[in-house]
């Protein structure tokens, strides 16, 4: 999805108050929106701290060692949440994730634990408080970031069913419009379902959208207040759009004016990264793009520590890895491995390794026919996966052998998905920056994979999200794939 920038949402002058804005939102739209949604989340780390801090007493209780008066832990919990507070630990996100909280928890729970220490040593002190502050952070470090999780699975398994799902308005036109639309209705986790569309230039279907989501064009930008009243919207999202800037500055003061939030999609939105900076000169402000370079000293490394990840992960699972060679030798005759010409880095080809699921087609069999452009090994015709193949399949056991790749270097553990060269071609002149994706070693497992884009999913929406993942590479976001891939592989795919 093109990059979005949230505008500040501070109420404009004139406006309706708050007060009446609050009055007329049901239960469901105050949940959705700020402050009651910072009040759950702060309410959840309260009531897991306070947890945190009673199985910390009670462990120092039962414990033979002295320890001061366990009421001064509970500092602790005043304490956690100013500091989460301090770090933006509070500030909502369109892409909340636990992984990308995580670490932000982790390091709050020892630094307030630290203050707390402090205080006690302060104090005066002098039954250990270092032991009993000690047992208070790893209990923190366990119940804080449960509380979390808890909190996002809920809040993402009710956004996918159309709950906690807030009405959206789109101003813009052209493909960049229709790419936003795509995307909420695709990613209904993110919390926006688009309502209707504002622009000067009128759709020529009357309506924005695929066949199967239709969205509705509400007029011109003049009618924004009228379409708020119509859609009860919360949201506004402002595409690429040929309406004068002045415009467009007025729709957002008239957003903030009804209590909307408002997200800009900024021009050449490719280049603009998780790791923009916006700085000012003077009252402008400037946004900085930082530039990631997939042949510098950084991509370098990780070629280097995927070889020895590669490597202690097939030791690891050795006795698996021999299991199933050992399985595919007995379940047909044929090789064990079939190997696929794929396309790498700088557009090198080579040999993609896997355990071969199918037995070998039979010269005699006419009712095997292969599709035109179809992969070797395909199930046209008569089905010749054998069981061990379709277990493999429907566990991703069988890229297995794509670790030998990585040791060879021709692979990376995490990097886009490798495609056949015929197809390469082909998609290079009907896809926009899908050559693109060659800048980096192919990969394992993809930022596109770990978001659902797997199987018969468009070409085009992974290329995006690889061209997002090299743009945006860094070490942690390599170990966040790897763990959704974890949890990926629980998910039976065919």
């Amino acid at each position: 999805m093109p990059q979005l920038l949230e505008v500040d949402t501070s109420t404009a002058p004139g406006g309706p108050s708050s007060a009446a804005l609050h009055s007329r939102k049901t239960f469901a739209q105050r949940i959705r929106t700020d402050p009651l949604s910072t009040v759950i989340t702060v309410s959840i780390d309260v009531l897991s701290a306070s947890v945190a801090v009673a199985l910390a007493g009670w462990w120092a209780a039962t414990s033979s060692t002295p320890h001061p008066p366990l009421w001064w832990l509970v500092l602790f919990v005043p304490v956690v949440v100013i500091v989460m507070g301090a770090r933006s630990m509070y500030r909502r996100s369109l892409n909340r994730r636990f992984l990308d909280e995580f670490f932000g928890i982790l390091s709050s729970a020892a630094i307030a634990s630290m203050l707390v220490l402090c205080t006690l040593v302060l104090s005066g002190i002098t039954d250990r408080p270092g032991a009993a502050v000690t047992k208070l952070w790893v209990c923190a470090t366990i119940v804080i970031p449960f509380g979390r999780l808890v909190r996002v699975v809920v809040q993402r398994r009710l956004q996918r069913h159309s709950r906690l799902v807030s009405p959206t308005l789109v101003i813009g036109s052209g493909q960049v419009t229709q790419h936003v639309i795509a995307r909420m209705f695709a990613a209904p986790e993110h919390g926006m379902n688009p309502v209707g569309v504002l622009s000067d230039e009128v759709p020529a279907r009357g309506d924005y959208g695929s066949t199967d989501h239709q969205v509705p064009y509400l007029g011109t930008i003049d009618h924004l207040e009228d379409a708020i009243a119509k859609t009860q919207a919360e949201r506004l999202v402002i595409a690429f759009t040929t309406v004068r800037g002045e415009l467009l500055t007025g729709a957002v003061r008239i957003a903030h004016c009804h209590g909307l939030r408002v997200w800009v999609v900024p021009r050449m939105y490719e280049v603009i990264g998780s790791k923009s900076l916006i700085d000012h000169i003077g009252g402008m402000p400037l946004l900085s793009v930082p530039h990631t370079n997939p042949s510098g000293w950084q991509f370098r490394a990780k070629h280097i520590s995927d070889r020895i990840v590669a490597g202690c992960i097939l030791l690891a699972i050795s006795p698996l890895f021999l299991t199933l060679m050992l399985l595919v030798r007995w379940s047909s005759p044929g090789p064990i491995f079939f190997a696929q010409d794929r396309v790498g880095r700088n557009g090198q080809v080579f040999g993609c390794l896997k355990f071969r699921s199918m037995r070998l087609p039979d010269p005699h069999d006419e009712t095997f026919v292969p599709k035109t452009g179809s992969a070797p090994g395909g199930v046209e015709g008569t089905d010749r996966r054998t069981r061990i193949g379709k277990l493999m399949r429907s566990t991703s056991m069988d890229e297995l052998p794509q670790l030998l790749n990585v040791l060879r270097g021709e692979m990376s553990l995490v990097g886009p998905r490798p495609e056949r060269p015929e197809f390469v071609t082909l998609f290079e002149a009907q896809i926009r920056r899908y050559g693109e994706r060659h800048r980096v070693k192919a990969g394992v497992t993809g930022w596109a994979q770990v978001n659902g884009l797997r199987g018969q999913t468009s070409i085009a929406d992974r290329a995006e999200w690889d061209n997002y993942y090299i743009e945006n590479w860094s070490l942690w976001l390599d170990l966040k794939i790897l763990m959704l891939t974890v949890l990926a592989v629980f998910k039976r795919a065919e």
